[in-house]
């Protein structure tokens, strides 16, 4: 069945008219959180039902299965910080923080997972699952040390947060922890099989569908060693074995970016791959690829140019696929192209239902509210208007390196990467409206959103702003 509408969709929130582009910058307020704790005797941080505490649930990869990065809110009138950690994190944080209840959840690339009170900013507890690979133990990469890398997810049914760590014996375990106080339920050796972990990088999203944890895997900055890409599943259950896709491409082929993968309605896995080895037989590098709930390769689109892509380093996959409520699929690159995909048919080669030039390069995750898909690039933040067969700009930023966008209400945010600023602007026109200075950022870092809530971390701080 066609499910392309050809009615723009509403978006179901009122927006604001665009008042002065004013941006104000704030200092940072001290904090007065009581000093931390490691452990956590309390009532459940993660509610499976009633109330879910007083802040709310974001509990994966940008709030949901499709990735959307969106949190209906009222028209904002006014954002302000309320705290930070009370003491710095122990490393670099790369994944998005989650909420669950009343707990942000925060991991660190020294394998430490945190549950931090979303309203005073107090350290409930820390588990710290082993010792990072060191920079030095492996053939090439840009995190130093390498831990924890893609964004966990919480499975509220149980209360489990999964999150895999890389370990200093260069290999990757899922870990289930308890949310409540952070002990160790399970853990399960992840490793695609067949490739070094020590060229395999978990960078994407883990998500949770189906009765598994998918965990994609790609390789290490600079694309040294023999490795693909590759989803793994686990079964939550535990009671079967581990499934697996891999692109089929001699080497490379990443699924690497940074949401990971967009699971359908109808329990579909939708990833897009980096650069594969071939330049003359299609090889599933620069594509889309559908898969089963059991990781069976269902369909496919790649650009006419998959083959300079290849050889040019030009990764369709730097960002994940954007699934529309009309079932439609978005999906941009490094090359800053982007392709409508019709959900139900991806189209094979050169399949797409219409493609336009947006940017000039764009990496990380989107965010999507109805048929606008706002896209984070290298020269700003760009609103991406979804017609029937065809893809246009609505508006742009000024210039500047955009990290991954999440929308709440009537303000679309994102970090400024080269300066280290989380920027928000009116979805409505682009018009920047808020700026609040970081302590530091990663590349490909996303905001996370909850009800009256904004967190972010930067580099070793997670920051709490209220959002009224």
């Amino acid at each position: 069945m066609d499910r392309r509408r050809t009615a723009i969709l509403a978006i179901g929130v009122v927006l604001l008219a665009v008042v002065a582009a004013t941006v104000t910058y704030l200092v940072w307020p001290g904090s007065t959180s009581p000093g931390p704790s490691r452990s956590y005797s309390g009532p459940a941080l993660c509610p499976t039902s009633g109330p879910n505490g007083t802040v709310g649930n974001w509990t994966t990869y940008h709030g949901g299965p499709t990735r959307s990065g969106y949190l209906a809110a009222p028209a904002i009138s006014t954002a302000a910080p309320t705290w930070t950690a009370p003491i710095p994190l122990n490393g670099q944080v790369y994944a998005e923080p989650l909420v669950c209840g009343n707990a942000v959840f925060v991991a660190t690339e020294e394998d430490s997972v945190y549950a931090i009170n979303a309203t005073t900013g107090a350290i409930l507890w820390q588990t710290n699952l082993g010792t990072p690979v060191p920079g030095s133990a492996l053939p090439c990469g840009d995190i130093n040390p390498s831990g924890i890398t893609g964004t966990p997810a919480i499975d509220t049914a149980t209360g489990t947060l999964y999150v895999v760590a890389f370990l200093s014996s260069v290999h990757h375990m899922l870990y289930g922890l308890s949310v409540v106080n952070g002990s160790i339920r399970s853990q399960v050796p992840i490793d695609p099989p067949g490739d070094s972990p020590s060229t395999e990088q978990q960078r994407g999203a883990l998500a949770i569908a189906n009765g598994y944890v998918y965990v994609p895997f790609g390789g290490l900055f600079g694309d040294c060693g023999q490795y693909h890409g590759w989803v793994v599943g686990a079964p939550l259950n535990g009671s079967a074995d581990l499934i697996s896709y891999m692109v089929p491409t001699t080497r490379e082929a990443a699924i690497w970016g940074v949401a990971g993968e967009a699971v359908s309605p109808n329990g579909s896995l939708y990833v897009a791959t980096g650069n594969g080895a071939s330049n003359s037989v299609y090889d599933f590098g620069d594509s889309v690829i559908e898969l089963s709930p059991t990781l069976h390769e269902i369909d496919s689109f790649a650009p006419a140019n998959w083959v300079e892509l290849n050889e040019h380093d030009q990764d369709l996959g730097s960002v994940a696929p954007t699934l529309l409520p009309n079932g439609d699929v978005f999906q941009i690159g490094k090359e800053g192209v982007g392709y409508l995909l019709d959900g139900d048919h991806l189209g094979g080669i050169n399949g797409q239902l219409g493609e336009e030039p947006i940017c000039a390069g764009a990496y990380g995750g989107t965010a999507q509210v109805g048929l606008s898909v706002f896209v984070p690039c290298t020269n700003g933040l760009f609103d991406v208007a979804i017609g029937p067969t065809n893809v246009s700009v609505t508006w742009s930023s000024p210039n500047f390196d955009a990290g991954t966008p999440v929308v709440t209400g009537d303000i679309v945010w994102a970090v400024n990467i080269s300066s280290s600023v989380l920027m928000g602007f009116s979805v409505a026109h682009g018009t920047p409206m808020y700026a609040f200075p970081l302590a530091g950022d990663d590349h490909f870092i996303s905001p996370t959103a909850a009800p009256g809530r904004l967190f972010v971390a930067g580099g070793t701080e997670l920051y709490s702003f209220t959002v009224d």
